[in-house]
C-alpha cells in the first residue's frame, strides 16, 4: 500500500492506494498545524491514523508521497516559502522519514494533483494535459507523456503571474495586475467580501438570483479563466485541460460559462475557433480528490526510480 498526503492551509487529505492506484480504506481529512513543527506533526499525525485504519503502522507503506504548496526540492525532500503554512525552510522530506520510517517524497501541491488528475481522467488517448488549479491562487501543471513537465527552473505552469491587467492589482509575487489577481478564490473573496467560507458559490448563487454586483464579478472571474485557458493553449497546445482547485467546486456553471466565452471568442476570431477551445476544457472528476490521489503517485514514482 502506499499513502498520499495533501497538506493543505487548513486540512491535511490522506489517502491510502494499492499497487494498482485504487483508493483503498477511508479518506481522512484532518486540521493542518500553522508552522514548521506543528505540520510535521500533523502530517505524522495522518499517516499513523490512515496506517491505523489497516492495523499496521506507517513503516509498512511501500512509500508515502507529499503535496505541499510553496517551492519544492523535490531531490531533498525540503519546503520553502509555504507562506500559508508558516513554513519559511522545512526539511519535510528526511523529518518524516525520521518519524514515519517509509521513503518519503515530496512535490508541489498544484503538481501532484496534475498527476492525480492525469490518472483518474484515464484516457489513453491524452498525450497532454494541463491542470489548471483555481484555489487562494492560480496556478498550471503540465504532464507531457504522462510525466510532469517543470522546466528549467521548476516555474512551468505559473500562469498565475503574467501580467494581464496594466497596472492592476498588486500581486503576492510583486508584478500588478498578474492573472491570479482577476481568476482565483482571493480575487473573488476581495471584489465579493463577506462570504470566508465559500466564496466562490456565494457569488454564484447571488449571480444566478440576478443580483447585479454578483453579475458583474463573475462575469469578470470567467472571462479571466478563459484567459488562463487561451494562454495554456497557445503556449504549450495540451490535449486537455483540467480545471480543478477551490473554485472548481462551482461545478458545471462555471464551465458552461467558461466555455461559453471561448466559444464567443472562436465566433470572432477564425484562428481560435480552429484550435476548438471549449472542447478541450473540462473539471475535475466530481468528488475525487486529485491531490492526495497525486500525492500517493509521486511516492509511487520516486520509489519505482529508485528500485531501478
Amino acid at each position: 500500500m502506499r499513502l498520499g498526503l495533501d497538506i493543505g492551509g487548513t486540512k491535511i487529505d490522506a489517502i491510502v492506494v494499492d499497487e494498482d492506484n485504487r483508493v483503498v480504506g477511508r479518506q481522512l481529512r484532518l486540521p493542518t498545524g500553522f508552522g514548521a513543527e506543528s505540520v510535521v506533526a500533523s502530517a505524522v499525525d495522518a499517516a499513523e491514523r490512515a496506517a491505523k485504519q489497516f492495523g499496521v503502522t506507517p513503516h509498512s507503506f511501500t512509500s508515502i508521497g507529499v503535496g505541499i504548496p510553496g517551492a519544492v526540492d523535490t531531490l531533498t525532500g525540503r519546503v520553502s516559502h509555504a507562506v500559508n503554512l508558516g513554513v519559511t525552510e522545512l526539511e519535510l522530506g528526511s523529518a518524516l522519514e525520521h518519524h514515519l520510517g517509509a521513503p518519503v517524497t515530496v512535490e508541489n501541491d498544484v503538481k501532484a494533483a496534475a498527476l492525480g488528475a492525469y490518472h483518474l481522467l484515464d484516457d489513453r488517448s491524452l498525450h497532454s494535459m494541463a491542470y489548471l488549479n483555481l484555489g487562494t491562487g492560480l496556478a498550471a501543471a503540465l504532464i507531457l507523456d504522462g510525466r510532469l513537465w517543470r522546466g528549467s527552473k521548476g516555474t512551468a505552469g505559473e500562469i498565475g503571474h503574467i501580467p494581464v491587467i496594466p497596472g492592476g492589482v498588486l500581486c503576492s509575487c510583486g508584478q500588478r495586475g498578474c492573472l491570479e489577481t482577476v481568476a482565483s478564490g482571493s480575487a473573488v473573496a476581495r471584489q465579493w467580501p463577506g462570504h470566508e467560507d465559500s466564496p466562490v458559490s456565494a457569488l454564484f448563487d447571488a449571480a444566478a438570483a440576478g443580483d447585479a454586483r454578483a453579475v458583474a464579478v463573475q462575469r469578470e472571474l470567467v472571462e479571466n479563466v478563459a484567459v488562463g485557458i487561451r494562454i495554456l493553449i497557445l503556449t504549450v497546445d495540451v490535449d486537455s485541460i483540467v480545471i480543478g482547485g477551490g473554485v472548481s467546486s462551482a461545478g458545471e456553471p462555471l464551465l458552461t460559462a467558461v466555455r461559453g466565452v471561448l466559444e464567443r471568442w472562436g465566433a470572432e476570431s477564425p484562428f481560435l475557433a480552429a484550435q476548438r477551445l471549449p472542447e478541450r476544457v473540462t473539471l475535475v472528476p466530481p468528488g475525487s480528490n486529485v491531490a492526495a490521489v497525486g500525492a500517493a503517485l509521486v511516492g509511487r514514482i520516486a520509489s519505482t526510480a529508485m528500485a531501478r
